[in-house]
Parts: structure tokens; sequence; C-alpha cells
């Protein structure tokens, strides 16, 4: 194959045994590159020095390169498709690109190639099947007419196929997709895709490193809620601006946000598989709305939600007064107390430290903290059984995020031992010790426009930790206030 974009790597490992792999470089050069380096470190050593010309005449005797021509596009595609039985497994990637050129004018092919290598080369730099799950997405998103019914035996549909063989769905549902003519295809396979493909690496960039602009995008990639990812991308069109298209996302996941937290106060599962259902109905609701429209959608489905902090409609749970750590429970908690702690610092002018106190990879990455320490006999003379002192310590009123040396280091304290050392940590920690009320006019003014009952506690007693209770309660309401939707509606 004489391909120019793979001469000139191709040229350097013949002659000089290297290639230094540039930004222009596309995938199937640097797997070039790989798979040289590949041969390299595994070679046998027995086979080099006297034995390598040897082994190079049985090589050429053993080894038949066969060329396939194909008389037509379809049958290029065809053999493209299926003919991969040795070697590395096409992927649904590769195949959906492929049918796509097959189907547009040859004097635009080139333009489409060149848009598709540029674009899954940095999905592929964001992470590992990126431009799979990209793809997946956006045609959820903006394509998917079903999902399959909660129903035993029920057959799948649009959004379950697309998960698996979407270059499949894509060739079979071509006209429900609006590809009837070569033009529509090099719109979808060009305009569309690089549109959304760059939506998508906007939204998956907020993700993964928090922005101001779409840090709720952050929040619930936090809670590890995959699914937004489509349901972001669904009110998104072509001709919105940025500021509108960020809007959008805003709204989308701040929606997301509330319900997410919610749902995990009320030990409501958010797994993929029970959630994808509900994500699928509001896909197909929010599909290419205008900003307007999108805000009455999700401030109705935001009224139709089950739960509050609160408890169920149906009373069967009871929210926040039962919310308290257990095995399912702590990585939601320690994301609501990274959202509290960061809460009251940024209402008191201190920077976002939500990052860092999620952030697991750094040096010294916080930890949820009991204010009570283990040892039952300490509260004997007001809760009776073990049971409930356990129950009761695990309340997330007695819970604050600290630093991984504070917790082994005071892990064995009294409350009276911790004191004083809480007002050496972040903002909810310091709002147990009396200093924080002195001279503080920042926090004293947040304390009394929020209406928030913030007091210190000299001792920390089963009504203090009740107290506190109630408190993080009214700190989540402000957080994930439904008003929310409006404010970002009227900005």
């Amino acid at each position: 194959m004489d391909i120019p974009e793979r001469r000139k790597c191709l040229e350097s490992l013949l002659n000089v045994g290297s290639y230094e792999i540039s930004q222009e470089d596309d995938q199937s050069v640097r797997n070039l590159v790989d798979r040289y380096a590949d041969v390299e470190q595994n070679f046998p050593e027995e086979l080099k020095g006297t034995a390598l010309p040897y082994f190079i005449d049985w090589l050429l005797e053993k080894v038949i390169l066969v060329e396939i021509m194909a008389e037509s596009d379809d049958d290029a595609y065809t053999i493209f498709e299926s003919m991969n039985d040795r070697g590395k497994q096409l992927s649904p990637t590769d195949m959906l690109k492929g049918y796509l050129i097959s189907q547009i004018d040859v004097s635009e092919r080139s333009r489409v190639n060149e848009v598709w290598k540029k674009k899954i080369l940095s999905l592929i730099k964001l992470g590992k099947e990126e431009e799979s799950d990209f793809i997946k997405h956006w045609l959820r998103a903006k394509y998917a007419r079903g999902i399959r019914k909660k129903e035993k035996g029920a057959p799948k549909e649009d959004f379950d196929i697309i998960g698996t063989t979407f270059h499949s769905w894509v060739k079979g549902n071509r006209e429900s997709i609006g590809l009837n003519r070569p033009t529509d295809f090099y719109d979808f396979a060009h305009t569309l895709f690089s549109h959304f493909a760059d939506e998508y690496l906007r939204i998956r960039k907020a993700a993964q490193a928090f922005d101001d602009e779409l840090g709720v995008v952050f929040y619930n990639a936090d809670n590890n809620f995959t699914l937004q990812y489509p349901v972001l991308l669904a009110p998104i069109r072509q001709k919105d601006d940025l500021e509108t298209r960020n809007r959008k996302i805003r709204l989308v996941a701040t929606y997301l946000d509330i319900m997410i937290a919610r749902r995990a106060i009320n030990y409501q599962t958010l797994n993929y598989s029970s959630m994808a259902y509900n994500m699928f109905l509001l896909i197909k609701a929010i599909r290419d709305c205008s900003l307007l429209d999108l805000h009455n959608v999700l401030k109705q489905k935001l009224f139709e939600l089950d739960s509050d902090f609160s408890g169920t409609k149906d009373g069967k749970r009871h929210g926040f007064k039962e919310f308290e750590l257990n095995q399912w429970s702590k990585r939601y908690i320690k994301h609501i107390l990274a959202r509290i702690t960061s809460f009251i610092e940024t209402q008191c002018g201190e920077p976002n430290r939500f990052p860092e106190y999620v952030d697991k990879e750094r040096k010294d990455p916080f930890e949820i903290e009991h204010v009570w320490s283990d040892h039952f006999e300490e509260h004997r003379d007001e809760i009776n059984t073990l049971e409930d002192f356990r129950r009761i310590r695990n309340r997330v009123g007695g819970l604050l995020l600290l630093p991984k040396s504070f917790n082994a280091s005071f892990n064995d304290s009294t409350y009276e031992e911790k004191y004083e050392p809480y007002f050496g940590r972040n903002l909810l920690a310091k709002t147990l010790n009396h200093k924080c009320y002195d001279m503080n006019p920042k926090f004293n003014r947040f304390k009394e426009e929020s209406g928030l009952k913030f007091r210190f506690h000299k001792e920390f007693k089963k009504a203090d930790l009740l107290e506190r209770q109630k408190l993080y309660k009214a700190l989540c309401e402000q957080i994930w206030d439904p008003a929310r939707l409006d404010r970002e509606a009227n900005a």
C-alpha cells in the first residue's frame, strides 16, 4: 500500500530504525510505530546475529501477501467490514467510518477522512474507548427512538443496540436518521460528527478537570454518573452559539445534580441499569429543545421526582433523618461533605476547593472523619446499646472531611482533644469551634443572610450531633435548591 501519510514513518523505520511521532500523525502511524517497537522488544535472541538471514529466508518463503482488488466502493466497504479475521478485529468505529465514507461522493471523501482522523485522535487522547463512547452518546442523544421496556423478555430497541453495534444500527436506520443522498452522508459524517465531537470533548474535559463555566458537569462525574453525557448532548443544536450551549449544559447538569443528591440521600439506586430507562425518557423530552422549553421541561421533571431531602412521596424512605455512613452511602457522603464544605467556603469568598477534597491522588487525600471516636463507653449516659451508638455515630451530622494525616493522628481522640485542632482545618470543621464566630465578618454575614443555624459546640453529645444533622440538611437544601434552574435560565 502506498499511503502518503505513512511513507515518512515507514522510510524512517526502514533506514533509521526509529520514528519520532508528531502531533500531525494519525492513529495508523502511531500503531505502526508501536508495533515496530513490539517486534524490537519481543524478537527472540536466538534469531539475531548469524541466524537472522536464515530466518529472513524462512519468512519470505512462508508468508504470502495477497492483494485484494475491489471493483466498486460498496465492495470495498464490504471487504473492509468483513475481512479482518487475522490480526486486530475492526472496531465499530472503523466500520461506521468505512460505511459512511463509501456513501459519499469520491471528491469529498478525503475531507471527511481527515476530519474523522483528527477528531478520533483527540478522543483517543482523552481516554480509552472514548471514540466509541462518544458515538454511542451522540447517536442515543439525537436519534434513538426506543429503549427495551422493563418487561421480562422484551426485545432490544435503538438505545440498547447502539450500545453494542452502533455501526450496524446506523446502516439499518439510515432513512430515519435522514441519510438518503450522498450529501446527507457528507453532512452527517463531516459537519454533524465534527460539531458534536467537539461538544463531547468540551463536556468530557469539564468532567475530568473542574472548570467554573461547567463545574456542575464535574460534580456529576465525581458521582460516576456516566449517563449524563447523552443527556447533556440531547438539547444541543448545531445552530446554538457557545453561550446557549453552555447554558443548556448547565441546566441539564444541574437537574441531574439535584436528582442524584435526592436519590443518594434516600438510598435509591443510581446504577446504570436502573437509571437508563428514565434517562432515555429525559433525552426524548429535551431533544433539540430551545432554552425556554428546556427550562420548563426540567422544572416539570424535577417536580415529578418521587423524593427530596425529607424522604420519598410514598413515605417509605425518610431522607436526611436516616442518612448515615455505610458501605453503599460512603462515596455519596464524601461527595456531599465536599460540596457542603466548599459551598460554605465559596460563600465566604474563599476559592472552590471541591476538586481538592475529592482528589484521591493527592499526597494527603481527604477522608471522612467521625467527630465521635469509636468508644461506646463515652456515651453510655445517653445511648443504651452499642447498635444505637454506631448508628448515631455514623449520621452525617457527626462527620467531617479532613486530611488522612489528621484522621490518623486524632483517630482515637475525644471531642475535647480535637476541639482546638478542628479550628485549624476547613471551614466546616472550624464552625464547631467558638473562634470561628469571633472577628469573622464574612462568615457571620453568610450565616445571617443564609439563615443557617450555625453555632459552636464546646461538647458534642447526641443532641449536638442531631442538631448538626439538621444543619447539614438545611445546607443541602440550599446547595441543591431547585431555584438553581430558574437562576440559570434567567442568567
